[in-house]
């Protein structure tokens, strides 16, 4: 028998009043991965997650955690009873308590306090208080107590949402490697991009309550099934294209464009995937150049974005190292040498 999943949410539905918060959202988390809820807010994330740890009941759907049904029609798990660990955006700390006493509150078998703390590197701050501490020890301290019981699952609603850019990235990294090194299971709420992509091995992209695609974060970054998703998760350039027995055709040649139907298409393009050169550069893998004109330029350090326009008066992008120096009106050429998306045309 396959092991069950962390967790398997199913056709999850949660109104308030005529309002569906979460509309027959669905989530799975194979044991020891990290699955991320991403999407703007008011898109369900949070509604969905506490409906899974209980602190919310939905209207419809089933809920498992490690192959035990814990909502369903005839069944209710008191949020207790679920083994979830729970990792709030604020921490959620009791100011009263010192640290060992926030992590024991829940009273874990003996040693697995000092277990955390060390886990987490704040074995030496056990007696610290709460306001004593900075803001990435608070969310670390936050992560022990929802290690201490050996939940089935941690969830985490923005658990980094409060932090300052900076120490945002760096507690992200120690919180995975945690969590890698835990084995655990976990899933988190984010309305960050790059947060989800860097660290999710799922990402489940949500829009107005329900799923708008869920996959690995290279699958949904490049091959989005909306322009939404696409524009949602990252910088993308659309351009006008024809579609004819699965053979799409733009400025940047011909490829393959499987499950499209006749007719105009556009076509998705990230600006990492366009690369800029002299105006006598020639195209690679298939795909011939087209002449442009440089009309901007944002210069980032690392990076820079070439701004473009095409003969047809078509703008795009392109992204390359912040060293090569381009002026507006240099006469370039630009071809792709990454993935393109054909969907059916949007007209806006």
């Amino acid at each position: 028998m396959a092991d069950p999943a962390a967790i398997h949410a199913q056709n999850i539905t949660k109104r308030f009043g005529g309002v569906a918060a979460v509309d027959a959202a669905s989530v799975v988390v194979p044991r020891g991965h990290i699955v991320a809820l991403l999407g703007p807010s008011g898109a369900g994330k949070t509604s969905l997650l506490r409906t899974i740890a209980g602190f919310e009941e939905p209207d419809e759907g089933i809920v498992t955690i490690g192959g035990r049904v814990v909502v369903a029609a005839d069944t209710w798990v008191e949020p207790d009873r679920r083994r979830v660990g729970m990792v709030f955006q604020d921490g959620a700390l009791f100011p009263h308590l010192t640290v060992e006493a926030n992590v024991g509150f829940s009273r874990p078998r003996r040693g697995r306090v000092i277990e955390c703390l060390e886990l987490v590197g704040l074995a030496h701050r056990s007696g610290a208080y709460p306001h004593e501490l900075s803001g990435g020890e608070r969310q670390r301290v936050a992560l022990a107590r929802a290690l201490a019981t050996d939940p089935e699952v941690v969830l985490m609603d923005e658990p980094f949402a409060s932090l300052d850019t900076a120490l945002r990235a760096s507690l992200r990294n120690e919180v995975v490697q945690i969590l890698r090194a835990t084995g655990a299971s976990a899933l988190f709420v984010t309305h960050d991009q790059h947060e989800a992509l860097s660290v999710a091995d799922t990402i489940v992209l949500m829009r107005d309550g329900r799923v708008e695609q869920a996959g690995e974060p290279e699958q949904v970054y490049a091959a989005p099934r909306s322009r939404w998703a696409a524009e949602f998760l990252g910088a993308v350039d659309v351009l006008p294209g024809r579609a004819s027995d699965g053979i799409v055709t733009c400025q940047f040649g011909t490829f393959h464009g499987p499950g499209i139907g006749d007719g105009d298409i556009d076509v998705l393009v990230r600006p990492e995937a366009v690369a800029i050169g002299p105006a006598d550069a020639v195209g690679h893998y298939g795909r011939p150049a087209a002449p442009a004109t440089v009309v901007g330029r944002s210069f980032f350090g690392a990076d820079q974005l070439v701004h473009v326009r095409l003969c047809d008066g078509t703008r795009i992008s392109s992204r390359r190292p912040g060293y090569v120096h381009w002026d507006a009106g240099d006469a370039v050429a630009v071809w792709v040498e990454g993935p393109l998306t054909a969907l059916a045309a949007e007209r806006r």
